[in-house]
């Protein structure tokens, strides 16, 4: 019998990524395609790879990630390949490697890029990620902290129209270039002090070439609802689907609104394209801020620039052997990260099992004690949230992480196992997945997780990393095909970007 394709996936549960229950189907492959699906018995492939017991599934989207460097430091991607993950959406919360070109220490929280900000535009970095891919798929959002950084001379006052104009300028040039939307990052000191005037008129050009709008919201605590409204009143004015970044409610005082919130997020939802991602986490992570350290109880310090020999350790703990208050640790501390164990669980609950919450990490991999988040986010949905707690069914948990978020962010021909669709496929085991990285032991990979493949090839075999970097560029259908240009960056700009 003549070999007609190069993979066949065989005797596994497909869960297709559209919600739809599971069902029993082989799936093959080939030029990193899915050509057939269904009954492949007699039909022969270069490779296969037996699925029985074992669930089948799009390739996880990791929607709100800071890996924008991580790709090129590290470009096997171990923390996301282990868990599934195929495609990474770079350039959150207002913070992108671009178009920022500096040898000085940007503001927080743009450092937790470290040793990055080296791409003059979207196309530098585009190329570099061409010339020098990575195992997963990355997608790029520009970072409105970023554009501040660059253009803005008093980051504490709003941008003059000046400065304004500049910043319009490098947000029309990066959708051109391939970024499927801006991030805003109000609730951070670089973008605090821009009205929402000054947002609007930044991404202006996203009224004609599109995109996709997403939102580190100013105030997750005692101002959530205006926070809400104003992310949704940006959205409505250009026009465009919009995204509001790991909802959550901060602060003892806001524990238990998260129905409240949902309600409104759902209300508005009615009138234009707007959704949520969210971590299954009760605890965040950011830069360290002593202002907050009162409306938490823990918190967990992850780096310090003046104290390095600190990170691991607890707030409280080092506050006590210094004898000192925690406020006056934290200030010392400055610059660093930290996670904050801030949240409600009954509110994590209710916001992962919304309809319109989609999956994102928020893992910051810079950290040299990061948030478990990194390792172990999607296991973590399936196994504790989906198979041990019940919350939603298993297939709707792959919607979360697959789907939906390749329709909210336009990821053409990703998300859903259909034929014509590129082969970025995840298949892990429903009994045994499960996170393994704690708050006190974070860089420690899932497992579950069993066979991994980018295009049609194999980033995960038998739950080993392969090595293989077959990730791409990705871009929205979201943007207007006739505003994507693609200019090629002169070599000798590719080779001072990876130096």
């Amino acid at each position: 019998m003549t070999i007609q394709f190069d993979t066949i996936i065989r005797n596994g549960d497909l869960i297709d990524g559209t919600g739809a229950p599971r069902r029993s189907a082989d799936v093959a492959i080939r030029d990193g395609e899915i050509v057939a699906i269904g009954d492949l018995r007699d039909a022969r492939a270069v490779t296969d790879i037996d699925a029985t017991g074992l669930a089948v599934a799009p390739g996880f989207i990791d929607t709100h990630t800071h890996d924008d460097f991580l790709v090129f430091q590290s470009p096997e991607m171990l923390p996301k390949v282990t868990q599934g993950v195929t495609t990474i959406i770079a350039g959150n919360c207002g913070i992108s490697l671009f178009p920022l070109v500096t040898d000085t220490i940007p503001p927080a929280p743009l450092d937790i890029l470290r040793g990055g900000y080296r791409f003059e535009s979207v196309q530098a970095y585009r190329d570099t990620f061409a010339a020098s891919p990575a195992a997963v798929n990355v997608a790029v959002l520009v970072g409105q902290s970023t554009l501040r950084a660059r253009h803005v001379g008093q980051l504490g006052e709003a941008a003059s129209d000046a400065e304004i104009e500049r910043m319009r300028e490098d947000v029309e040039a990066a959708l051109r270039q391939g970024a499927i939307g801006v991030s805003t990052g109000t609730f951070y000191p670089p973008s605090a002090a821009a009205p929402e005037d000054e947002i609007v008129r930044m991404c202006e050009p996203m009224r004609r070439l599109g995109g996709v709008l997403v939102s580190h919201m100013r105030d997750e605590s005692d101002r959530v609802r205006e926070s809400i409204d104003e992310t949704a009143r940006i959205g409505k004015a250009l026009g465009v689907s919009t995204v509001i970044s790991h909802h959550k409610l901060v602060g003892k005082q806001n524990h238990g609104r998260s129905r409240e919130t949902l309600a409104q997020v759902n209300a508005l939802a009615q009138t234009m394209p707007l959704c949520m991602d969210c971590y299954p986490y009760a605890a965040s992570s950011t830069m360290l801020r002593p202002e907050r350290v009162d409306q938490c109880d823990r918190i967990l310090i992850t780096w310090s620039a003046t104290h390095p020999d600190v990170a691991g350790r607890y707030l409280e703990e080092i506050a006590e052997s210094w004898g000192r208050t925690r406020r006056e640790v934290a200030e010392s501390l400055v610059p660093g990260g930290a996670v904050y164990f801030i949240m409600d669980e009954g509110d994590v609950r209710d916001i992962l099992a919304y309809p319109g919450t989609m999956v994102g990490s928020d893992g910051i991999p810079s950290d040299e004690t990061p948030h478990p988040r990194l390792w172990g986010t999607f296991p973590r949905v399936l196994g504790l949230y989906s198979r041990d707690l019940g919350l939603f069914p298993l297939e709707r948990a792959v919607h979360k992480m697959t789907g939906l978020a390749a329709l909210r962010f336009g990821l053409e021909r990703r998300g859903e196992l259909r034929v014509g669709h590129v082969a970025d496929i995840t298949v892990f085991d429903p009994a045994t997945i499960q996170d393994r990285a704690t708050f006190d032991d974070p860089v420690q990979p899932s497992v579950g997780v069993t066979h991994v493949l980018v295009a049609g090839e194999a980033t995960l075999r038998d739950g080993a990393p392969t090595g293989n970097r077959p990730g791409r560029f990705v871009g929205s259908t979201l943007v207007k095909s006739d505003a994507v240009k693609v200019p090629t960056t002169p070599r000798n700009v590719v080779r001072a970007a990876m130096q």
